[in-house]
């Protein structure tokens, strides 16, 4: 996916395939930053394109960003900074998100899911073990300008979790948005999970009054989005909490009223 333009000495933006999310890479003449922290199993693949693909030092990547702490977005992130001395961009929030012993248990959960998704892709097992608590060298708030890549920038889309961030690329008006929507084959959906319905909606609204030129999905690839079917995401969004929890209840809330009116059932014959 090449951009061109004359303000922008941005060069390219290069989408590689990940573990089990799409990754994509801005690549400028000077500087590569990656839009999100990846698997911790697509270190090696993303640092092999710098280096073999790209025939650049990996040095040259300078900011990883942490759009929110999923392992196929925060995963790869320590470990980048690790090998190439890169910064690590990611939302201002004060508290982890895996915070306390229900977090620990959330990033477990998470991780798993992960495994799940990756099973469900055919893909051979990898380690995506990676720390529950990011340690960034730079948080941002929304509108600000992506450090050291000021054609970037930051917008605070939560809902999916409560420190998403989407990506905007001022000159191109393309935009990068993580999980906020997904592509599976025939349609566009919303995440799983949604911990805030209400805000979620609102993040859709920001991203569709952006009108932006292409959406970049995490999963999914690079599409254009017309206001349409953002209407239509808009309309479908989830209306109550969609987590792992509220699943559960909502199950186990099910099957006990159905058990009681098959009781009343019973009983009434």
């Amino acid at each position: 996916m090449k951009n061109q333009g004359s303000q922008m000495s941005l060069c390219k933006i290069v989408r590689l395939e990940g573990y089990i999310q799409s990754t994509y890479l801005a690549v400028y003449p000077d500087k590569i930053m990656l839009l999100d922290g990846c698997c911790r199993a697509d270190v090696p693949m993303v640092l092999n394109y710098i280096k073999t693909t790209l025939k650049r030092p990996i040095t040259d990547l300078k900011v990883v960003m942490v759009t929110h702490m999923h392992p196929d977005h925060a995963g790869g992130a320590h470990k980048f900074r690790q090998k190439t001395g890169c910064l690590i961009v990611s939302a201002d929030k004060k508290k982890q998100w895996y915070s306390g012993i229900g977090g620990r248990v959330m990033h477990f959960v998470d991780i798993n899911l992960a495994y799940y998704v990756a099973r469900r892709q055919g893909r051979a097992f990898k380690n995506l073990y990676y720390s529950a608590t990011l340690k960034p060298d730079i948080t941002i708030t929304d509108g600000e300008l992506v450090p050291y890549f000021d054609e970037w920038q930051a917008l605070e889309t939560s809902g999916h979790t409560d420190r998403d961030l989407s990506l905007f690329h001022l000159p191109s008006r393309e935009v990068y948005t993580a999980d906020l929507i997904i592509k599976l084959r025939h349609k566009f959906v919303a995440p799983f999970p949604v911990y805030d319905p209400k805000v979620y909606i609102q993040s859709l609204q920001k991203i569709k009054a952006l009108k932006p030129s292409v959406v970049m999905m995490a999963h999914g690839r690079e599409l254009a989005i017309d206001q349409v079917t953002f209407d239509t995401l808009i309309t479908q969004a989830p209306k109550h909490p969609r987590t792992i929890k509220d699943t559960i209840k909502h199950k186990l809330l099910w099957r006990k009223k159905d058990n009681f009116r098959l009781f009343k059932r019973r009983r009434n014959k």
